[in-house]
């Protein structure tokens, strides 16, 4: 320091060292709380997102909803001596006289003797109002018809193992018969579908009105 300063100050030479000293450490400790006091910045928390389970969802079987659904009710064909023959849909546990009264109830004067009204219907069956019982065939006999078989009365069974009728006809046969209320004569199976003049000539010795 030029002495000029240090004789108009008044400062000794050590006491100048000491305040030289002071200052440093002063600016040092200065510095380190610059460095210190600096506000970090703060990291967001992470998101953690919830862990996918692998197992695979499991999804109804469209078979089984399906089958469910069908369970539901019962689906029935009511032919026969009824105001309104056709398919009949009910609820599952519906009884023959749910299905009766369902296609308008029997006509007028028809034999229901051999309908049990009380038995529990099942899916797809068919319910043949007014038609007789099957014939037993004889013990020891073939089972074929011992004569000709009745138009008006007869099941799809009867019909079925007539020569050259299967279940598909003798169902065409049923249907013409419900929706005409019989049979006047053998000639009007010719105006059942699947019956033409060659089938005709083979039925007729072998059915009646």
């Amino acid at each position: 320091m030029p002495l000029w300063v240090r004789l108009r100050c008044g400062i000794e030479p050590k006491t100048l060292g000491a305040l030289a000293v002071v200052l440093v450490a002063a600016c040092a400790l200065a510095v380190h709380h610059f460095w210190t006091g600096r506000p970090e910045p703060v990291r967001p928390p992470e998101r953690r997102l919830p862990a996918v389970s692998a197992d695979p969802v499991a999804v109804p079987s469209p078979a089984r909803s399906e089958g469910a659904a069908r369970g539901a009710g019962v689906v029935v064909d009511v032919a026969g001596k009824v105001p309104r023959p056709g398919l009949r849909h009910l609820p599952a546990g519906s009884r023959v006289e749910d299905a009766l009264e369902a296609a308008g109830g029997a006509r007028p004067g028809t034999d229901t003797t051999g309908l049990n009204r009380a038995r529990v219907l099942t899916d797809g069956e068919q319910i043949v109002v007014g038609a007789s019982p099957p014939a037993t065939p004889p013990p020891g006999g073939s089972g074929a018809p011992a004569g000709p078989v009745s138009l008006s009365t007869a099941t799809v069974e009867q019909l079925d193992a007539l020569p050259g009728v299967g279940p598909v006809l003798a169902r065409h046969i049923l249907d013409y018969r419900a929706q005409h209320g019989g049979f006047r004569s053998v000639d009007d199976l010719r105006h059942v579908n699947g019956i033409g003049t060659r089938r005709l000539t083979d039925l007729r010795p072998l059915v009646r009105p």
